[in-house]
Protein backbone atom coordinates (compact mmCIF):
# COMPACT_ATOMS: atom_id res chain seq x y z
CA UNK A 1 0.00 0.00 0.00
CA UNK A 2 1.45 3.69 -0.98
CA UNK A 3 1.24 6.59 0.78
CA UNK A 4 -1.43 8.17 -1.03
CA UNK A 5 -4.15 4.83 -0.11
CA UNK A 6 -2.61 5.05 3.19
CA UNK A 7 -3.24 8.97 3.76
CA UNK A 8 -7.42 7.92 2.02
CA UNK A 9 -7.35 4.69 5.19
CA UNK A 10 -6.25 6.84 7.33
CA UNK A 11 -8.83 10.29 6.48
CA UNK A 12 -12.24 7.48 6.74
CA UNK A 13 -10.63 6.23 9.85
CA UNK A 14 -10.65 9.98 11.29
CA UNK A 15 -14.11 10.51 9.78
CA UNK A 16 -15.93 7.52 11.07
CA UNK A 17 -14.90 8.57 14.22
CA UNK A 18 -15.98 11.97 13.92
CA UNK A 19 -19.46 10.62 13.10
CA UNK A 20 -19.46 8.27 16.13
CA UNK A 21 -18.46 10.86 18.40
CA UNK A 22 -21.12 13.22 16.91
CA UNK A 23 -24.08 10.55 17.23
CA UNK A 24 -23.17 9.48 20.67
CA UNK A 25 -23.51 13.18 21.51
CA UNK A 26 -27.06 13.43 20.23
CA UNK A 27 -28.46 10.55 21.28
CA UNK A 28 -27.40 11.41 25.48
CA UNK A 29 -28.76 14.74 24.77
CA UNK A 30 -31.89 13.54 23.41
CA UNK A 31 -32.14 10.66 26.54
CA UNK A 32 -31.33 13.89 28.98
CA UNK A 33 -33.62 16.21 27.41
CA UNK A 34 -36.42 12.77 27.14
CA UNK A 35 -35.56 12.43 30.53
CA UNK A 36 -36.48 15.70 32.26
CA UNK A 37 -40.37 15.84 31.17
CA UNK A 38 -40.98 12.56 32.94
CA UNK A 39 -38.97 13.55 36.13
CA UNK A 40 -41.39 16.77 35.99
CA UNK A 41 -44.29 15.03 35.76
CA UNK A 42 -43.81 12.13 38.50
CA UNK A 43 -42.71 15.06 40.69
CA UNK A 44 -46.12 16.90 39.93
CA UNK A 45 -47.67 13.80 40.69
CA UNK A 46 -46.11 12.91 43.79
CA UNK A 47 -46.78 16.69 45.00
CA UNK A 48 -50.68 16.42 43.96
CA UNK A 49 -50.90 13.34 45.47
CA UNK A 50 -50.32 14.49 48.92
CA UNK A 51 -52.19 18.10 48.46
CA UNK A 52 -55.49 16.71 46.54
CA UNK A 53 -58.71 16.04 48.20
CA UNK A 54 -60.18 13.52 49.46
CA UNK A 55 -63.09 13.97 46.34
CA UNK A 56 -60.26 13.42 44.13
CA UNK A 57 -58.52 10.44 45.31
CA UNK A 58 -58.90 7.07 44.16
CA UNK A 59 -57.87 6.00 47.65
CA UNK A 60 -60.40 8.10 49.51
CA UNK A 61 -63.32 7.68 47.06
CA UNK A 62 -66.67 6.19 49.36
CA UNK A 63 -67.11 2.75 49.00
CA UNK A 64 -69.51 1.88 45.60
CA UNK A 65 -72.50 1.35 47.32
CA UNK A 66 -72.52 4.88 48.75
CA UNK A 67 -71.09 6.86 45.55
CA UNK A 68 -70.89 9.88 46.85
CA UNK A 69 -68.09 12.29 47.56
CA UNK A 70 -66.49 13.45 50.56
CA UNK A 71 -68.87 16.23 52.40
CA UNK A 72 -65.89 18.17 53.90
CA UNK A 73 -63.62 20.61 52.09
CA UNK A 74 -59.62 19.37 53.03
CA UNK A 75 -56.96 22.10 53.14
CA UNK A 76 -53.22 21.43 51.73
CA UNK A 77 -51.17 18.85 53.73
CA UNK A 78 -48.71 20.07 55.95
CA UNK A 79 -44.93 20.02 53.87
CA UNK A 80 -43.44 18.04 56.57
CA UNK A 81 -45.77 14.87 55.43
CA UNK A 82 -44.45 14.81 52.22
CA UNK A 83 -41.84 11.77 53.33
CA UNK A 84 -44.72 10.22 55.07
CA UNK A 85 -47.26 10.09 52.18
CA UNK A 86 -44.49 8.41 50.19
CA UNK A 87 -43.24 5.76 52.94
CA UNK A 88 -46.30 5.55 55.09
CA UNK A 89 -47.11 1.95 56.70
CA UNK A 90 -49.88 -0.06 55.63
CA UNK A 91 -53.13 1.37 57.44
CA UNK A 92 -56.33 -0.56 59.25
CA UNK A 93 -58.04 0.49 55.77
CA UNK A 94 -57.62 1.35 52.27
CA UNK A 95 -59.29 4.83 52.84
CA UNK A 96 -57.41 8.13 53.64
CA UNK A 97 -57.70 10.53 55.81
CA UNK A 98 -56.97 14.86 55.47
CA UNK A 99 -54.94 14.58 58.63
CA UNK A 100 -56.76 17.39 60.55
CA UNK A 101 -59.75 18.36 61.37
CA UNK A 102 -60.66 21.15 58.60
CA UNK A 103 -63.97 22.92 59.71
CA UNK A 104 -62.64 26.01 61.12
CA UNK A 105 -66.29 28.33 61.31
CA UNK A 106 -69.71 27.34 62.28
CA UNK A 107 -71.52 30.10 60.08
CA UNK A 108 -74.66 27.85 59.84
CA UNK A 109 -78.02 30.11 58.62
CA UNK A 110 -81.36 28.43 59.71
CA UNK A 111 -83.63 26.66 56.60
CA UNK A 112 -86.16 29.14 56.34
CA UNK A 113 -87.67 27.57 53.22
CA UNK A 114 -89.44 24.66 55.33
CA UNK A 115 -91.64 27.84 57.12
CA UNK A 116 -93.59 27.88 54.67
CA UNK A 117 -94.87 24.21 54.24
CA UNK A 118 -97.89 22.83 56.43
CA UNK A 119 -96.30 19.57 57.68
CA UNK A 120 -93.49 21.85 59.29
CA UNK A 121 -95.42 24.22 60.73
CA UNK A 122 -97.56 20.78 62.30
CA UNK A 123 -94.44 20.16 64.30
CA UNK A 124 -93.72 20.62 67.67
CA UNK A 125 -91.12 23.43 68.75
CA UNK A 126 -88.28 20.92 69.68
CA UNK A 127 -88.39 19.70 66.24
CA UNK A 128 -88.72 23.05 64.14
CA UNK A 129 -86.05 23.87 65.67
CA UNK A 130 -83.79 20.33 64.47
CA UNK A 131 -85.14 20.47 61.30
CA UNK A 132 -84.13 24.43 60.82
CA UNK A 133 -80.67 23.65 61.67
CA UNK A 134 -80.75 19.84 60.43
CA UNK A 135 -78.43 20.38 57.65
CA UNK A 136 -75.93 22.16 59.80
CA UNK A 137 -73.84 18.80 60.15
CA UNK A 138 -69.92 19.80 61.24
CA UNK A 139 -68.72 22.47 63.84
CA UNK A 140 -65.28 23.18 64.74
CA UNK A 141 -63.43 21.44 67.45
CA UNK A 142 -62.32 23.34 70.99
CA UNK A 143 -60.70 20.63 72.69
CA UNK A 144 -58.37 18.12 70.07
CA UNK A 145 -55.73 15.35 70.71
CA UNK A 146 -54.88 14.33 66.99
CA UNK A 147 -51.82 12.62 68.80
CA UNK A 148 -54.35 10.28 70.73
CA UNK A 149 -54.48 7.30 68.36
CA UNK A 150 -50.97 7.51 67.37
CA UNK A 151 -49.34 3.96 66.97
CA UNK A 152 -51.28 1.02 67.14
CA UNK A 153 -54.28 0.66 69.54
CA UNK A 154 -56.14 -2.48 70.12
CA UNK A 155 -58.80 -0.66 71.89
CA UNK A 156 -60.21 2.37 71.99
CA UNK A 157 -62.72 3.59 74.52
CA UNK A 158 -65.30 6.42 73.83
CA UNK A 159 -67.49 7.53 76.29
CA UNK A 160 -70.39 10.54 75.33
CA UNK A 161 -70.41 12.71 78.57
CA UNK A 162 -71.28 16.81 79.04
CA UNK A 163 -69.33 19.42 80.17
CA UNK A 164 -71.39 19.03 84.13
CA UNK A 165 -70.52 15.39 84.65
CA UNK A 166 -67.10 15.66 86.01
CA UNK A 167 -68.02 13.12 88.69
CA UNK A 168 -68.59 10.37 86.24
CA UNK A 169 -66.07 10.96 84.07
CA UNK A 170 -63.54 10.65 87.39
CA UNK A 171 -65.35 7.37 88.27
CA UNK A 172 -64.64 5.89 84.88
CA UNK A 173 -60.48 6.81 84.83
CA UNK A 174 -60.49 4.93 87.48
CA UNK A 175 -61.92 1.50 86.69
CA UNK A 176 -62.79 0.41 83.61
CA UNK A 177 -62.03 3.23 81.41
CA UNK A 178 -58.25 3.76 82.36
CA UNK A 179 -55.53 3.55 80.14
CA UNK A 180 -53.53 0.52 80.11
CA UNK A 181 -51.68 -2.18 78.14
CA UNK A 182 -52.81 -5.93 78.77
CA UNK A 183 -50.56 -8.44 77.33
CA UNK A 184 -48.86 -5.41 74.64
CA UNK A 185 -52.25 -4.38 73.47
CA UNK A 186 -52.75 -0.79 74.35
CA UNK A 187 -56.33 0.89 75.46
CA UNK A 188 -57.19 4.44 75.01
CA UNK A 189 -59.54 6.37 76.38
CA UNK A 190 -61.69 9.41 75.53
CA UNK A 191 -64.81 11.47 76.32
CA UNK A 192 -66.82 13.33 74.17
CA UNK A 193 -68.41 16.84 74.72
CA UNK A 194 -70.23 19.28 73.18
CA UNK A 195 -70.81 23.26 75.09
CA UNK A 196 -72.42 23.27 78.14
CA UNK A 197 -75.50 24.07 77.85
CA UNK A 198 -76.53 26.34 81.02
CA UNK A 199 -76.27 30.01 79.08
CA UNK A 200 -75.23 31.36 82.88
CA UNK A 201 -72.72 29.10 83.97
CA UNK A 202 -71.46 27.56 80.56
CA UNK A 203 -68.25 30.08 81.59
CA UNK A 204 -67.40 28.37 84.80
CA UNK A 205 -68.28 25.26 83.10
CA UNK A 206 -65.88 25.42 80.49
CA UNK A 207 -62.91 26.46 82.49
CA UNK A 208 -63.21 23.45 84.57
CA UNK A 209 -63.61 21.36 81.62
CA UNK A 210 -60.72 23.07 79.94
CA UNK A 211 -58.76 22.55 83.18
CA UNK A 212 -59.85 18.94 83.67
CA UNK A 213 -58.33 17.82 79.73
CA UNK A 214 -55.06 19.85 81.19
CA UNK A 215 -54.91 17.20 83.62
CA UNK A 216 -55.98 14.45 81.77
CA UNK A 217 -55.41 14.71 78.13
CA UNK A 218 -58.58 12.42 77.36
CA UNK A 219 -61.54 14.96 76.35
CA UNK A 220 -62.61 16.04 72.67
CA UNK A 221 -65.46 19.26 72.80
CA UNK A 222 -66.90 21.10 69.48
CA UNK A 223 -68.86 24.12 69.27
CA UNK A 224 -72.24 23.19 69.21
CA UNK A 225 -74.65 22.61 72.58
CA UNK A 226 -75.20 19.54 74.27
CA UNK A 227 -78.34 18.43 73.96
CA UNK A 228 -80.86 15.31 73.05
CA UNK A 229 -81.23 15.99 69.80
CA UNK A 230 -77.65 16.99 69.14
CA UNK A 231 -76.16 13.18 70.62
CA UNK A 232 -76.38 12.37 66.99
CA UNK A 233 -74.00 15.28 66.09
CA UNK A 234 -71.70 13.53 68.75
CA UNK A 235 -71.86 10.49 66.41
CA UNK A 236 -71.19 12.22 63.31
CA UNK A 237 -68.49 14.16 64.80
CA UNK A 238 -67.01 11.15 66.66
CA UNK A 239 -66.56 8.83 63.32
CA UNK A 240 -64.89 11.85 61.17
CA UNK A 241 -62.86 12.98 63.80
CA UNK A 242 -61.96 9.14 64.11
CA UNK A 243 -61.62 8.82 60.26
CA UNK A 244 -59.24 12.34 60.47
CA UNK A 245 -56.75 10.91 63.08
CA UNK A 246 -56.98 7.25 64.13
CA UNK A 247 -55.80 4.70 61.15
CA UNK A 248 -54.37 1.74 63.26
CA UNK A 249 -57.06 1.37 65.79
CA UNK A 250 -58.42 -2.13 65.67
CA UNK A 251 -61.58 -2.05 67.66
CA UNK A 252 -63.72 0.45 69.02
CA UNK A 253 -65.97 0.66 72.36
CA UNK A 254 -68.54 3.14 72.33
CA UNK A 255 -70.44 4.02 75.63
CA UNK A 256 -72.32 6.11 77.90
CA UNK A 257 -70.98 7.64 81.16
CA UNK A 258 -73.38 5.76 83.52
CA UNK A 259 -72.40 2.41 82.63
CA UNK A 260 -70.34 -0.52 84.19
CA UNK A 261 -67.89 -1.97 81.36
CA UNK A 262 -65.80 -5.38 82.28
CA UNK A 263 -62.52 -4.57 79.93
CA UNK A 264 -61.63 -7.95 80.71
CA UNK A 265 -64.61 -9.56 79.52
CA UNK A 266 -64.20 -7.42 76.00
CA UNK A 267 -60.79 -8.60 75.66
CA UNK A 268 -61.84 -12.51 76.43
CA UNK A 269 -64.44 -12.19 73.48
CA UNK A 270 -62.02 -10.29 70.94
CA UNK A 271 -59.61 -12.97 71.69
CA UNK A 272 -61.81 -16.15 71.82
CA UNK A 273 -62.67 -16.21 67.59
CA UNK A 274 -61.72 -14.64 65.24
CA UNK A 275 -63.72 -11.68 64.05
CA UNK A 276 -64.46 -9.82 60.39
CA UNK A 277 -64.63 -6.43 59.39
CA UNK A 278 -68.09 -5.74 60.23
CA UNK A 279 -68.25 -6.25 63.94
CA UNK A 280 -70.55 -4.57 65.22
CA UNK A 281 -72.50 -5.72 68.62
CA UNK A 282 -74.44 -4.67 71.53
CA UNK A 283 -78.05 -4.95 73.22
CA UNK A 284 -79.55 -5.02 69.66
CA UNK A 285 -83.12 -4.03 69.20
CA UNK A 286 -84.83 -5.64 66.22
CA UNK A 287 -88.14 -3.89 64.62
CA UNK A 288 -88.20 -1.42 67.04
CA UNK A 289 -91.55 0.97 66.36
CA UNK A 290 -90.93 4.99 66.67
CA UNK A 291 -92.80 6.01 69.32
CA UNK A 292 -95.68 8.17 68.68
CA UNK A 293 -96.86 9.66 72.19
CA UNK A 294 -95.57 13.14 72.52
CA UNK A 295 -94.99 12.85 76.59
CA UNK A 296 -92.14 10.39 75.52
CA UNK A 297 -88.84 11.21 75.26
CA UNK A 298 -88.12 9.41 72.11
CA UNK A 299 -91.21 10.84 70.63
CA UNK A 300 -91.17 11.07 66.63
CA UNK A 301 -93.47 12.57 64.36
CA UNK A 302 -95.08 10.88 61.29
CA UNK A 303 -93.32 13.89 59.12
CA UNK A 304 -89.62 12.83 60.11
CA UNK A 305 -90.11 9.48 60.07
CA UNK A 306 -93.05 7.28 58.47
CA UNK A 307 -92.02 3.88 58.10
CA UNK A 308 -93.52 1.18 60.76
CA UNK A 309 -90.29 0.14 62.08
CA UNK A 310 -86.61 1.16 62.59
CA UNK A 311 -83.97 -0.31 61.02
CA UNK A 312 -81.58 -2.92 63.84
CA UNK A 313 -79.75 -1.06 66.20
CA UNK A 314 -78.10 -0.93 69.17
CA UNK A 315 -78.86 0.95 72.56
CA UNK A 316 -76.34 3.40 72.98
CA UNK A 317 -75.66 2.71 76.44
CA UNK A 318 -72.27 0.19 75.03
CA UNK A 319 -71.20 -1.50 71.63
CA UNK A 320 -68.47 -2.67 70.61
CA UNK A 321 -67.34 -2.20 66.35
CA UNK A 322 -64.04 -2.98 64.85
CA UNK A 323 -62.47 0.10 63.55
CA UNK A 324 -62.92 -0.61 60.00
CA UNK A 325 -66.18 -0.27 60.41
CA UNK A 326 -66.00 2.81 61.95
CA UNK A 327 -64.35 4.01 59.28
CA UNK A 328 -66.96 2.80 56.75
CA UNK A 329 -69.57 4.32 59.04
CA UNK A 330 -68.04 7.62 58.36
CA UNK A 331 -68.98 7.69 55.00
CA UNK A 332 -72.27 6.33 55.44
CA UNK A 333 -73.22 9.00 57.89
CA UNK A 334 -72.67 11.40 55.28
CA UNK A 335 -75.21 10.31 52.88
CA UNK A 336 -78.07 10.62 55.32
CA UNK A 337 -79.55 13.13 57.04
CA UNK A 338 -79.15 13.57 60.44
CA UNK A 339 -82.03 12.26 62.83
CA UNK A 340 -82.89 13.55 66.33
CA UNK A 341 -82.23 9.69 68.06
CA UNK A 342 -78.84 8.77 67.82
CA UNK A 343 -78.99 4.64 68.35
CA UNK A 344 -81.82 4.97 65.60
CA UNK A 345 -79.34 7.34 63.39
CA UNK A 346 -76.48 4.49 63.88
CA UNK A 347 -78.69 1.75 62.83
CA UNK A 348 -79.68 3.77 59.94
CA UNK A 349 -75.96 3.99 58.47
CA UNK A 350 -75.42 0.07 59.49
CA UNK A 351 -78.30 -0.75 57.29
CA UNK A 352 -76.70 1.94 54.39
CA UNK A 353 -73.90 -0.40 54.84
CA UNK A 354 -75.64 -3.45 54.56
CA UNK A 355 -74.31 -4.94 57.68
CA UNK A 356 -76.61 -6.15 60.32
CA UNK A 357 -75.72 -5.45 64.06
CA UNK A 358 -75.39 -8.50 66.38
CA UNK A 359 -77.05 -8.97 69.90
CA UNK A 360 -75.06 -10.36 72.64
CA UNK A 361 -76.50 -11.00 76.24
CA UNK A 362 -73.41 -9.95 78.01
CA UNK A 363 -74.54 -6.62 76.90
CA UNK A 364 -77.10 -5.32 79.26
CA UNK A 365 -77.92 -1.21 78.25
CA UNK A 366 -81.22 -1.65 80.08
CA UNK A 367 -80.11 -3.13 83.20
CA UNK A 368 -79.58 -6.37 84.82
CA UNK A 369 -83.22 -7.21 84.32
CA UNK A 370 -86.54 -4.79 83.97
CA UNK A 371 -87.95 -4.77 87.11
CA UNK A 372 -85.66 -1.56 88.81
CA UNK A 373 -86.19 -2.46 92.23
CA UNK A 374 -85.44 -6.13 91.71
CA UNK A 375 -81.78 -7.36 93.93
CA UNK A 376 -80.15 -8.74 90.42
CA UNK A 377 -79.55 -5.58 89.43
CA UNK A 378 -77.10 -5.24 92.47
CA UNK A 379 -75.63 -8.64 92.09
CA UNK A 380 -72.02 -8.38 91.55
CA UNK A 381 -71.57 -12.26 90.66
CA UNK A 382 -74.43 -10.88 87.22
CA UNK A 383 -71.82 -8.24 86.52
CA UNK A 384 -68.59 -9.93 87.01
CA UNK A 385 -69.54 -11.75 83.67
CA UNK A 386 -71.24 -8.86 81.62
CA UNK A 387 -69.73 -6.51 78.96
CA UNK A 388 -71.94 -4.03 79.87
CA UNK A 389 -74.86 -2.50 82.03
CA UNK A 390 -76.37 0.59 81.93
CA UNK A 391 -77.53 3.47 84.73
CA UNK A 392 -75.42 3.08 87.65
CA UNK A 393 -74.46 6.25 89.18
CA UNK A 394 -70.74 7.27 90.08
CA UNK A 395 -71.07 5.79 93.93
CA UNK A 396 -73.01 2.34 92.45
CA UNK A 397 -70.11 2.32 89.69
CA UNK A 398 -67.42 2.67 92.28
CA UNK A 399 -68.88 0.18 94.66
CA UNK A 400 -69.83 -2.53 92.25
CA UNK A 401 -66.43 -2.04 90.63
CA UNK A 402 -64.73 -3.09 93.98
CA UNK A 403 -67.10 -5.72 94.84
CA UNK A 404 -65.94 -7.51 91.21
CA UNK A 405 -62.80 -7.29 91.12
CA UNK A 406 -62.22 -8.40 94.84
CA UNK A 407 -62.21 -11.64 95.47
CA UNK A 408 -65.34 -12.45 94.81
CA UNK A 409 -66.28 -16.23 95.24
CA UNK A 410 -69.14 -17.08 92.49
CA UNK A 411 -70.15 -20.93 92.55
CA UNK A 412 -70.73 -20.94 88.52
CA UNK A 413 -70.94 -18.04 85.54
CA UNK A 414 -74.53 -16.53 86.11
CA UNK A 415 -76.97 -14.98 83.93
CA UNK A 416 -79.78 -12.93 84.15
CA UNK A 417 -82.81 -13.93 82.35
Amino acid sequence: MNNRDRWRVYKRVCAMFFLAVVALTIVQRGSINMGTPFELERQARMHGSQVAQPETSSEEKPRSYLGLKSFWKVGRQKPQLKAWAITREPMITDDSSPGNWDITSSNCTANLNLSSQAWYMGLEGNFRQFMLYRHCRFFPIIINHPGKCTGEIYLLMVIKSMATQHDRREVIRKTWGKEQVINGKRIKTLFLLGKPSNDAERANHQKLVEYEDHIYGDILQWDFLDSFFNLTLKETHFLKWFHTYCPRVQYVFKGDDDVFVSVENIFEFLEGSSHDKNLFIGDVIFKAKPIRKKESKYYIPHALYNKTYYPPYAGGGGFLMHGILARRLHWAAETLELYPIDDVFLGMCLEALQVTPVKHNAFKTFGLVKNKNSKMNREPCFFKNMIVVHKLLPSDLMHMWHLVNSDLNCSKKVEPL
